[in-house]
């Protein structure tokens, strides 16, 4: 069976800055337009969070029933490990995307936003369907286009439409910005995983582009959100403070062009998760100035 350590490490907690920072830039964007409020922003951040534990859980179960996880360079899945039945697994995927849905609901019952319901409910489909199901858009290379959506796009102007009423140019632009960086985190961990995926018949990006490519596309991942809080800084000054950035960018950089594999992408990954939580941080702040 099980320890409480293993299924929190189960949830996969490095990945969680790709919740949180959609909350805290749209939050920001919404503060922009003098709409910040305390209430929404924190049920949008439970509904984040939830859904990023669900498709975790959900990904270990669905994997875990298809082999792709028997031989893994990262953490132990709890279902390809055993160390969890895969019931368990799906039970506990499915108990996380409920909690993102009542906690939405009470969102949508608090802003009045009614039509939101048809969003959240597209958010969780989604997030089952990465892995699950007879023909997962993760497993076609879809899956960044999944991430971009809803940790990017949905999240950030989600969450600043049900605090706002509206969304700032510079809401938009910050929403781009996030999805490529919750895609960076999703690229180099299928990055370090191209060689088993491979094997497996799992066709991520990363594995259809191949190696050196899907290194270069990281580096744009990166890269770019930093040019976009720039153009952000045209409208709020304060966006500037992103560039700070700047250094832990190079860092994050160096590991993936001189080519490091396996085992030493794991620090990348979790710094990637850092990098983007930083950058949620300090454009949020930003934009709210």
């Amino acid at each position: 069976m099980a320890t409480p350590a293993e299924w929190i490490a189960g949830a996969r907690p490095r990945t969680l800055p790709a919740a949180a920072t959609p909350v805290l830039v749209g939050s920001g964007a919404a503060a922009q337009v003098d709409g910040f409020a305390a209430g929404p922003a924190l049920l949008a951040l439970g509904v984040a969070l939830a859904l990023q534990v669900g498709v975790n859980y959900a990904n270990d179960y669905s994997d875990g029933v298809r082999g792709t996880d028997a031989e893994r360079v990262g953490p132990r899945r709890l279902t390809a490990s055993g160390a969890a039945p895969a019931s368990r697994v799906r039970g506990a995927a499915f108990a996380a995307f409920a909690t993102a849905g009542v906690l939405g609901l009470v969102l949508v019952a608090v802003t009045g936003y009614w039509w939101l319901l048809a969003v959240g409910a597209a958010s969780i489909v989604a997030a089952w369907y990465y892995t699950g199901g007879k023909n997962p858009y993760g497993y076609r290379g879809l899956g960044e286009v999944g991430v971009f959506v809803f940790f990017g796009l949905v999240a950030v102007l989600g969450t600043t439409y049900t605090q706002a009423g509206q969304v700032p140019w510079t809401g938009y632009v910050a929403a781009v910005a996030v999805g490529l960086l919750a895609c960076a985190l999703l690229m180099v961990n299928n990055l370090r995983d191209i060689p088993t995926d491979t094997v497996t018949g799992k066709r991520t990006l990363a594995v259809r582009l191949g190696d050196f490519r899907a290194r270069r596309v990281y580096l744009a991942m990166i890269w770019v959100p930093l040019l976009l809080a720039v153009v952000c800084a045209f409208a709020a000054p304060w966006s500037l403070l992103t560039l700070l950035l700047l250094l832990p960018a190079v860092l994050l950089s160096i590991p993936v062009v001189v080519g490091a594999r396996g085992p030493l992408l794991v620090p990348v990954l979790a710094g990637t998760g850092l990098y983007e939580l930083g950058y949620g941080l300090l454009l949020g702040f930003g934009l709210s100035l």
